[in-house]
């Protein structure tokens, strides 16, 4: 029977959840300097694989803890010895041993935040013991918290760009956006994720979809939204071409509306930076949602002008629908959502992408030339009124850009419009007795009516 009394292994870096301690003192030096299981320790701390070869081939516990159970393994990982750590698996470590606080190998990788010791732990079968946003006070857990157990993926499929997938919650399917392992060492993929929850959290329109809960206290974490199995609008051009007029005016209305909202929140706006066709998506009823907030940002301060530089053009999904001010890497607000708007109802008429013929790459440097996608598309195509607005809407100044409550007025206007012409084109038709050829049911246009006009 073992009889050697437990020591505590006090050099290199200690253990991710322990608390401040005065780690000097002789006399415990003194004792692990006689006892192989803590040399095995101290070689772990040096990072001398020669050394634990010897004591492992000697009989040395690979997996002996000290008297704060932190075992060789804690120590490589803290010190980031990846060799060390593979030598120690190899010899029959544990992958998952706590200690004293209750860390673990990988938590204390992650803590230092030696990224490659993680990789290996991982695949060795690690286990997170708790997501980045995780509280030890029960009563801090946000009240959006849903139970991951709740989230059926069974019969799962990706939906949109790949980033959501389809599951079922409390007998509802639901869209769930999950986030890899890599958020564990990556702190702006932390802080993007607990940006996209403060945002969504403040988020109530119709043209916006609903968020309705996150995954926060276990990994992976998920952010939930509606689920809407109409699918994008990228996948509806793609499939349909151009759009009729009526049809892409009433989308873009949709769209203006989401944003306008999002612009007009109080205190802060919302600034979506990433709008474009696969980021908006359609309901059951044949309207078009804002989605995917991964890189929006409050537009910080009282003032909702107030230019504030928010991320390099690189950042987004999508190039061709990125504003020039992004691409030249300058300050800029909510304006840079009406330059892509513009070219989201531009390809709706036309039936193609921006520079469709262009590489992605080399889209945002047209722009920042002045550059604009050519109107191709039939006059009848473009409404009075259409195409100048999408000319003001992707305007080299950003100043002169219109905001998107103004866009909605004009698009109302010209849908109002459209109607109206289609009214006077059905009346004839339906005083000479065509009624199979008229549409709607406006009492104004009933054959009486019409006899009187004639």
């Amino acid at each position: 029977m073992d009889t050697k009394p437990k020591v505590r292994f006090t050099l290199g870096k200690q253990s991710s959840l322990a608390p401040d301690r005065d780690l000097d003192s002789d006399l415990e030096d003194e004792v692990e300097a006689i006892d192989p299981r803590v040399r095995l320790m101290f070689f772990a701390s040096e990072g001398d694989l020669e050394g634990i070869r010897k004591l492992l081939n000697s009989g040395t516990d690979v997996n002996f803890k000290d008297i704060d159970d932190r075992t060789a393994l804690h120590v490589a990982a803290c010190q980031g010895f990846s060799d060390v750590a593979e030598l120690l698996l190899q010899g029959g470590a544990e992958v998952d041993p706590h200690d004293k606080w209750g860390s673990t190998p990988l938590a204390d990788a992650i803590h230092y935040k030696n990224y490659d010791m993680v990789k290996l732990l991982e695949k060795h079968g690690a286990k997170h013991l708790m997501a980045p946003m995780h509280v030890n006070n029960s009563r801090e857990i946000p009240e959006y918290e849903i139970d991951a157990k709740e989230l059926d993926f069974t019969n799962s499929i990706d939906i949109t760009k790949g980033t959501f997938a389809m599951a079922l919650w409390r007998g509802t399917q639901v869209a769930v956006k999950k986030l890899g392992d890599e958020l564990f060492t990556d702190e702006d993929k932390v802080t993007a994720f607990r940006d996209e929850l403060e945002l969504l959290q403040k988020i109530r329109h119709p043209n916006v979809v609903q968020f309705l809960g996150a995954v926060t206290q276990s990994s992976p974490m998920m952010i939930v939204i509606e689920f809407l199995p109409k699918g994008d609008l990228k996948a509806c051009l793609s499939k349909k071409g151009a759009l009729k007029p009526l049809t892409a005016i009433k989308y873009a209305l949709d769209i203006a509306r989401g944003m306008s909202y999002l612009h007009e929140i109080k205190p802060e706006p919302i600034i979506h930076r990433d709008l474009e066709p696969s980021n908006i998506l359609r309901d059951d009823s044949g309207h078009l949602k804002i989605a995917d907030f991964g890189v929006s940002e409050l537009l910080k301060g009282t003032n909702a002008a107030k230019h504030k530089k928010l991320m390099n053009y690189q950042d987004t999904n999508s190039r061709r629908y990125v504003a020039p001010e992004v691409f030249r890497n300058e300050d800029y607000d909510t304006k840079v959502d009406v330059f892509s708007f513009a070219l989201i109802l531009q390809e709706m008429i036309e039936g193609c992408q921006p520079f469709v013929t262009k590489d992605e790459k080399d889209v945002p440097k047209l722009y920042a030339a002045k550059e604009r996608p050519p109107f191709k598309a039939s006059s009848k195509s473009y409404p009075h009124g259409l195409k100048h607005l999408i000319e003001e809407c992707w305007h080299e100044n950003p100043s002169k850009r219109p905001s998107f409550r103004q866009i909605i007025a004009r698009l109302e206007s010209i849908y109002d419009s459209i109607n109206r012409k289609n009214h006077w084109k059905i009346q004839p038709l339906k005083c000479f007795g065509l009624t199979a050829l008229c549409k709607g049911n406006d009492p104004d246009t009933s054959s009486d009516n019409c006899s009187s006009r004639i």
